[in-house]
C-alpha cells in the first residue's frame, strides 16, 4: 500500500498537483519514516510548492541516512544556490565529486564558489569542467568569463574565438550577457539572444490600451532599485515624469537595502511594489491589476532579471531600456530605447525589438548626482606628480589589446601611472605581471578600492584622462567621469555595448575624443596627455556647461522619452504593430 501511495504521490507531482502529492507522500512516510527515497520525493514536492528551505531540510535527512545518495546531494546544491546559501551548495557538490566526478558538478561547484567571491577557485572548477567536456558551450562560456574577470589572458584569445564560433554556428545556448565583452558582430549577438530567449514561453498579447484613458500607466520592472548604477542614473527620471500625462509605478524584484537612494526611489514613484522572491505569475497579476499600459524592463539578460514576467505579457506594450546594451532576442519585448549612435537603424535586422532612437544619448542621468570636493593625491594613494590615466571599468572589460595600448602610453609619458579599480588581489597580480611583460614597472599600476558613490566621484578630480575599454565600453563609469569634468577617450566598436562611449561624448559636445580604431585611440590619448592646455580646456568645457549639456539635461531627456512612450501607445491604439522610429528633438 505504501508503495502505491508513493507512486500516486509521484504521479500527482508529474501532473502538476503538488498539494495532493504532498498529502499522499506524507501518508506513505508514516509507514516508513526516514526512508531516503521518500524524503527525496517530498523534497521535490516541496520545491514545486516553492517551500525550498523545507525541501533542503528533507534532503539533508535523506543524505544523513544514505551518504551515497548523490542525486539528493545534487538537488540540495541547486536548492541552496537558489536560497542564496552558496557555502552549503559547495558542501553538496564536493560530496558528489568525492565519489563521482562529472563536468556538470565541477561547473556547479564553480558557480557556488563564484557567488562566495572565490574567483580563482571558481576558475579552476570551470577549467576542469571544460577539460572533461570541451564541446559544451556552457562550460566554455563560464571559463572565458572567469578568465576575463581575473584578467587571466592565458589562452583567452583562442578560447574566446572558439566560443564565438560555437555561437555563430547556432545551438550554443549561451547567456547573452557573456558575449558582450567579446569581439563579434551584431548578427552573432542576435543569434545568441534568440537561442537563449527561445526558452521563454511567451503568452499572447493581452488587453489593449483604452482610447479614452486620461493618463498612460508606465511600469518600471527592475531588481536594481537600491545602491546600483541603474538607480543612480534613473532616479530623477522617475521624479520628473509629467503626472498629468503619466502614472508611474515601480515593480521591485530585488533587495531593499534601506539606503538613501532606495528611500528616494520609493518617494519618486506614484506606487512602489516590493515583489522580491515572488513567482512570475504573481508579479504579472499585480501589473495587470494596476492597468499598466507600457512596461519598461530595466534588466534585460543581466543578473536577477525577470524575463519570465515579460513572457506572461502583463502589459499591452513591453520595452527594453537602460540595463542591458543589446537585444533580448524575444518576441515578448516590443521596443528597445536607444539613440542613433548606439543603435543605427541599419542594426534593426539584428534586433527582435523595434528600435526607438532618442535624439541625444539613450542614457538618462541624474542632476542630483553629488559634486564632492576632491581629496589629495596622497589620500588616494597616487604619486604627487605625473599624469594619471584612469579606468574604473570592471576588470572583465579589460582586454589584452586595450591593455597593450595603455602600456604604450605609460612608456611614452614619463612618470604617468595607470589607475584601475581593485576587484581582488588576483586581478592586481595578473595585471602587474602583464605590465611587466610590456616592460612597464609594476608599481606604475595603482589600484583603487570600491567606494560609496560620493567618494568614488570625488576621486575623478585626480584623473587627467579616463581611458575607455573595448569591446565593452564604460557606461555609468563613463558618465561619472564626464559629470566630474574628467575627459574620456573612447574607441567606437561594432555593437551597442561598444558604442556607448561614443554616444556619451557626442552628448557632451566632444566628438573629437571618439576614435574609430585603436591606432587613433592611442594617438588621441597621447596628444591629450602631453597637451596641458587642451586637456584643461576640455575640463572647463565639461564643468562650465555641466547643467546645459544634453547628457545631463534630465528634463529634456524625460520629455523625449515621454514622447517615445506616447508614439508607442498611439500606434497600439490605432491597431498598428510596433515599428522603428526616431524622436525629434524638443527645443526649449
Amino acid at each position: 500500500m505504501n508503495g502505491d501511495l508513493a507512486g500516486q504521490a509521484y504521479a500527482s507531482l508529474r501532473l502538476g498537483r503538488p498539494a495532493e502529492a504532498e498529502a499522499l507522500c506524507r501518508r506513505a512516510m508514516k509507514a516508513q519514516p526516514g526512508r531516503p527515497e521518500l524524503l527525496f520525493l517530498l523534497a521535490q514536492i516541496l520545491a514545486q510548492l516553492d517551500r525550498r528551505a523545507e525541501a533542503a531540510r528533507e534532503l539533508e535527512k535523506a543524505m544523513s541516512r544514505r551518504p551515497d545518495f548523490l542525486e539528493a546531494a545534487g538537488f540540495a546544491g541547486t536548492l541552496y544556490e537558489s536560497l542564496g546559501q552558496p557555502a552549503k551548495a559547495e558542501q553538496c557538490y564536493r560530496r558528489i565529486l568525492a565519489r563521482q566526478p562529472s563536468p556538470h558538478v565541477w561547473f556547479n561547484l564553480g558557480n557556488a564558489l563564484r557567488r562566495q567571491d572565490r574567483q580563482a577557485e571558481a576558475l579552476e572548477c570551470y577549467l576542469k569542467a571544460h577539460q572533461m567536456a570541451p564541446a559544451d558551450p556552457a562550460f566554455l562560456s563560464a571559463l572565458v568569463a572567469r578568465k576575463q574577470a581575473l584578467c587571466d589572458w592565458s589562452d583567452l584569445e583562442a578560447l574566446s574565438a572558439r566560443l564565438v564560433d560555437l555561437v555563430s554556428r547556432g545551438g550554443a545556448g549561451m547567456q547573452p550577457l557573456r558575449l558582450l565583452a567579446l569581439e563579434c558582430p551584431e548578427a552573432v549577438h542576435f543569434r545568441c539572444a534568440r537561442e537563449w530567449g527561445a526558452r521563454l514561453k511567451a503568452a499572447a498579447a493581452g488587453r489593449a490600451i483604452p482610447a479614452d484613458k486620461r493618463r498612460l500607466t508606465i511600469g518600471y520592472l527592475s531588481a536594481d532599485f537600491h545602491r546600483h548604477a541603474t538607480a543612480y542614473l534613473a532616479a530623477e527620471l522617475f521624479e520628473l515624469h509629467d503626472r498629468d500625462r503619466f502614472e508611474v509605478v515601480a515593480y521591485s524584484v530585488g533587495p531593499d537595502d534601506g539606503s538613501p537612494i532606495r528611500q528616494r526611489l520609493e518617494k519618486g514613484f506614484d506606487r512602489f511594489h516590493h515583489l522580491a522572491g515572488q513567482p512570475a505569475a504573481a508579479i504579472a497579476e499585480r501589473i495587470v491589476a494596476d492597468g499598466v499600459d507600457i512596461l519598461i524592463d530595466l534588466k534585460g539578460w543581466t543578473r536577477d532579471a525577470r524575463p519570465d514576467v515579460l513572457a506572461l505579457r502583463p502589459a499591452p506594450l513591453q520595452v527594453a531600456y537602460l540595463g542591458y546594451p543589446g537585444t533580448m532576442g524575444v518576441d515578448c519585448v516590443d521596443y528597445v530605447v536607444a539613440d542613433p549612435v548606439v543603435l543605427p537603424m541599419d542594426c534593426q535586422p539584428f534586433y527582435s525589438e523595434r528600435i526607438v532612437q532618442l535624439p541625444d544619448c539613450y542614457q538618462v542621468n541624474d542632476r542630483r548626482r553629488p559634486l564632492p570636493s576632491p581629496p589629495s593625491r596622497a589620500a588616494l594613494g597616487l604619486p604627487e606628480a605625473g599624469r594619471v590615466l584612469a579606468c574604473f571599468n570592471a576588470a572583465y572589460k579589460i582586454t589584452p589589446g586595450i591593455f597593450a595600448v595603455w602600456m604604450e602610453l605609460l612608456a611614452k609619458v614619463e612618470g604617468a601611472v595607470l589607475w584601475l579599480l581593485a576587484d581582488e588581489p588576483a586581478v592586481e597580480a595578473s595585471l602587474r605581471r602583464a605590465a611587466a611583460g610590456h616592460g612597464v614597472a609594476a608599481e606604475r599600476l595603482v589600484f583603487a578600492p570600491r567606494l560609496p558613490l560620493e567618494d568614488h566621484l570625488a576621486r575623478y578630480a585626480a584623473a587627467d584622462l579616463f581611458l575607455d575599454t573595448l569591446p565593452y565600453n564604460a557606461h555609468t563609469t563613463g558618465s561619472d567621469a564626464l559629470w566630474m569634468g574628467c575627459p574620456l577617450v573612447t574607441c567606437k566598436g561594432d555593437a551597442f555595448a561598444a558604442r556607448v562611449g561614443a554616444s556619451l561624448l557626442r552628448s557632451v559636445g566632444l566628438p573629437q575624443l571618439i576614435a574609430e580604431n585603436l591606432e587613433t585611440y592611442r594617438a588621441v590619448a597621447l596628444r591629450l596627455l602631453t597637451d596641458d592646455g587642451e586637456r584643461a580646456g576640455l575640463r572647463r568645457h565639461l564643468e562650465d556647461n555641466r547643467q546645459k549639456l544634453p547628457l545631463f539635461d534630465t528634463p529634456r531627456f524625460t520629455r523625449h522619452l515621454e514622447t517615445a512612450y506616447e508614439v508607442m501607445a498611439r500606434r497600439h491604439r490605432q491597431g498598428l504593430p510596433p515599428a522603428p522610429f526616431a524622436v525629434d528633438p524638443i527645443d526649449g
